[in-house]
């Protein structure tokens, strides 16, 4: 294919994406600012003397400021928060638990407002499943939910695994955990595959890693939170291999596969918001490919990661089709994929087909 009407294919796909994202935007900034008008010239200040910028590490007259504290992050609408997790495909059971666990939240407060008894708040937590099933996701949410209701400062997610806990010699592997947890005081440490730290044997330096996690857990449990995630079975042995950790992580969510209407849903979403569309051949060999490859393999497959893998292998195989297509290719073109384009399978004309066949008798 020439490699000139090739990258003019990609061009036309990725203005007409850029064209919807900023339509798109546009719409979002008006239903918030209904009455503002972004394209209105800003009124001309009077110039004023240039000052040495103000940063977190500067107090604004070029010396260092070792007291200043970086901004926090404002709390958003706990409304809006439940609205987006009630948005997400699937995670049926997900979501129910979720929502128990905000309203616990609410109820504890109001308990400690009206200077009732509460039990202790330990929101340490074990998201267990399979790849692809949303573990991060909900991660990420969670740490935004808890800032919200006052239970972080911050809210951020600091996503890690083995490699960044566990150093190569004795004695860092400490430094390197406390280096982390630092990094992620005030919002949520999310560790993933966390079992790697206790399978390699007593000796392993991850052992480290666990205790100095542990102690972290206790000191900073008002302002930190921290969730480990992996497959089923794998955690089951994580939490059991030290004591410490089965007092600790006393919260369990699982993560189910996702359905093949759901993940057919997803590769919809993923259409829809870059701008392509699915003909009734493909849509019917996209159910197909889902159902074969998610059957056989379910790990391999990753769920929601095999769907996006699916879709960007689809809108490469698009533009090589398109780039060997003879004459003008229009906006429609562009946006519709094609079986051949699902499967990689390229159609065979009938001329072709009725050579093959041997003479009738």
């Amino acid at each position: 294919m020439d490699t000139s009407r090739k990258d003019e294919i990609i061009r036309l796909q990725n203005e007409i994406i850029q064209s919807m994202a900023k339509r798109n935007l546009r719409s979002v900034y008006n239903d918030f600012y209904p009455d503002a008008q972004p394209d209105a010239p800003a009124p001309k200040q009077p110039d004023a003397p240039a000052k040495p910028a103000a940063t977190a590490a500067s107090t604004g007259d070029g010396k260092p400021n070792t007291t200043a504290k970086a901004e926090e992050t404002p709390k958003e609408s706990m409304d809006d928060l439940m609205k987006e997790l009630n948005g997400y495909i699937g995670l049926t059971t997900v979501k129910e638990q979720v929502d128990q666990l905000v309203h616990w939240i609410e109820i504890a407060k109001l308990r400690k407002e009206h200077g009732l008894p509460q039990s202790d708040l330990s929101l340490h937590m074990v998201f267990s499943g399979n790849p692809g099933t949303g573990k991060t996701m909900i991660a990420r949410l969670m740490s935004r939910i808890f800032h919200s209701l006052g239970i972080l400062s911050k809210g951020q997610l600091v996503e890690v695994d083995r490699g960044d806990l566990v150093a190569g010699y004795v004695g860092q592997t400490a430094i390197k955990t406390k280096e982390v947890i630092n990094k992620a005081m005030g919002g949520v440490l999310f560790i993933d595959e966390a079992y790697a730290l206790t399978n390699r044997g007593e000796n392993d330096y991850g052992t480290e890693a666990v205790d100095t996690l542990l102690k972290a857990m206790e000191d900073h449990r008002d302002d930190l939170v921290v969730i480990v995630a992996g497959y089923i079975e794998p955690m089951k042995k994580f939490l059991h291999s030290n004591p410490g950790l089965e007092s600790r992580f006393n919260r369990f969510i699982d993560f189910p596969d996702y359905t093949l209407d759901e993940l057919m849903a997803m590769f919809d979403m993923r259409c829809e918001s870059k701008g392509y569309t699915l003909d009734p051949q493909a849509r019917c060999a996209l159910r197909q490919v889902i159902d074969r490859e998610s059957t056989a393999d379910v790990k391999g497959f990753g769920n929601g990661r095999g769907v996006r893998n699916l879709f960007e292998t689809a809108i490469a195989r698009q533009a090589d089709r398109l780039g060997e297509t003879a004459g003008e290719i229009t906006r429609e073109m562009l946006m519709c994929l094609t079986a051949e384009d699902i499967t990689g399978e390229k159609p065979q004309d009938a001329p072709q087909q009725e050579a093959s066949q041997p003479d009738a008798q």
